[in-house]
């Protein structure tokens, strides 16, 4: 599965982004999804992630209440909706798609990555 990601951009702090990540083949919508990012000088950290059927999402404590993930099986594409952004939201951002169909917060069950866009929040 090839995945692609975009949408990032430069927004002023209090903005909104939505991310979007398209897989290559159908059997995306077999595959739990995730959104991960990376800081400068930080380590790649899980932002949400939702189940095959979307039924089921996680996310990390600073997304809860400003980001929702969801997806499109007929499209391929998983969003990112990214409100009331901060500076410290500022990083690369991933689409993975999980080897399991569940909303999985294990990095290691994460099997295909998306080459990464880039999100620059402005004080």
């Amino acid at each position: 599965v090839q995945l692609q990601a975009s949408g990032g951009g430069l927004v002023q702090a209090g903005g909104s982004l939505r991310l979007s990540c398209t897989a290559s083949r159908r059997t995306f919508s077999n595959n739990g999804m995730g959104w991960f990012r990376q800081a400068p000088g930080k380590e790649r950290e899980l932002v949400a992630a939702i189940s095959w059927n979307g039924d089921m999402t996680r996310y990390v404590d600073f997304a809860k209440g400003r980001f929702t993930i969801s997806r499109d099986n007929a499209r391929n594409t998983v969003y990112l909706q990214m409100n009331s952004l901060k500076p410290e939201d500022t990083a690369v951002y991933y689409c993975a798609a999980s080897r399991t169909a569940y909303s999985t917060s294990r990095y290691s069950d994460y099997r295909y990555w998306g080459q990464g866009t880039l999100v620059t929040v402005s004080s």
